[in-house]
């Protein structure tokens, strides 16, 4: 449940598209990190009083390792624009129910000015769509996409396994230039365009933002239990399905490393092996770069031979993929580990990117 703690701000640090990082001192004296959403609770200044949820810190999650900011209790923020009675400014509840829930525009919705485009929309005309387990490999898949083609319009879809605001994301706020937009769907929110669900999302990936590749992968903080089924990633096999419902080509980008500790990611990670052999039932292209290191790949190679009957499985050559990720505009981490650290797992991701890119 929530650990609720009160303090002052002494300092506003780093800020990105849509957060701003700043320090607390608590009403104990402890000075905490702390992370706002200034859409949904104001812009912090240093001397506001602030509300604070510190769960996640007391926890020391990697990822959500933030005291959160739920209100400035005495200098709340001005109400949108609209008067907020009628559905002219949207009518999707995101996060719903809890006490920070936003009501945003759909995509869809009447009041959306893509409501023409989108109202007999049903298909994604072949589109070439990675599924991916972690929010880390998204940097990756964009690498190779643009690799062989720059001047590709990629659009990302974020769902709600991990992190709901997409403004969470440093990640994202970096590759804001190289995408044609953020569409968050279901719970998550802070996209450039908001949709219900993947289905609709993945519309609105191709119509409206005219989409030539899409990503879809869930925000940061993927969440397990170590369990065969206990995990957030399942949703990609999902993904697949919607991906093949819609029209589109999906094309699985693996979890693979030579560098966990992990046995059960070591190697083809058991949340491939579900999500793609369990969960999905539409046929994907699974993606393996060529140049694996060779126990590394006689490793994954037996993993995956369960999962030929259903999938294609397709080997990517990897030339000039290294500069790519290298040249990236924001930092490639997974678990801790850089490039470097945890070459295999980038590599296959920017092996998906590429094999997507040649697909449009």
């Amino acid at each position: 449940m929530v650990r609720w703690r009160s303090g002052t701000v002494t300092a506003l640090r780093r800020h990105w598209h849509g957060a701003v990082e700043l320090d607390v001192r608590q009403t104990d004296g402890g000075v905490v990190r702390a992370l706002a959403y200034p859409e949904l609770v104001g812009m912090p200044e240093p001397g506001d009083r602030v509300l604070l949820n510190v769960g996640a810190l007391v926890m020391g999650l990697g990822t959500g390792g933030y005291a959160l900011v739920v209100a400035l209790p005495d200098r709340l923020p001005a109400d949108p624009p609209d008067a907020g009675d009628t559905r002219e400014g949207g009518h999707l509840v995101k996060a719903r129910y809890t006490p920070l829930q936003p009501i945003v525009l759909g995509v869809d919705e009447e009041a959306s000015p893509h409501r023409a485009v989108l109202a007999d929309a049903d298909g994604l005309d072949g589109l070439p769509v990675v599924t991916a387990d972690l929010h880390s490999a998204l940097p990756a898949i964009v690498a190779g996409i643009r690799a062989d083609a720059p001047g590709i319009r990629i659009a990302y879809l974020m769902t709600d396994g991990g992190a709901l605001p997409a403004w969470f994301s440093r990640t994202l706020d970096g590759l804001r230039a190289e995408l044609a937009g953020t569409v968050t769907v279901g719970q998550a929110f802070g996209g450039d365009l908001e949709a219900t669900n993947l289905h609709s999302g993945l519309l609105a990936a191709r119509h409206v933002l005219d989409a030539e590749v899409a990503i879809v992968a869930q925000g940061p903080g993927n969440l397990g239990t170590g369990t065969r089924w206990g995990f957030s990633g399942v949703a990609v096999g999902e993904a697949v399905n919607a991906v093949a419902a819609l029209g589109g080509h999906p094309v699985g980008s693996l979890r693979i490393s030579g560098a966990d500790p992990r046995s059960r990611h070591r190697g083809l990670s058991h949340h491939s092996v579900t999500a793609y052999g369990r969960v999905a039932l539409a046929t994907a292209d699974l993606v393996l770069p060529t140049e694996l290191p060779p126990d590394l790949a006689a490793e994954v190679e037996r993993a995956l031979a369960p999962l030929a009957g259903r999938h294609r499985v397709l080997r990517v050559a990897v030339d000039g993929l290294d500069e790519a990720l290298r040249a990236t505009p924001v930092p490639l981490s997974t678990m801790g580990r850089g490039l470097d650290a945890d070459h295999a797992y980038f590599l296959t991701a920017a092996a998906a990117g590429r094999h997507a890119a040649s697909l449009r």
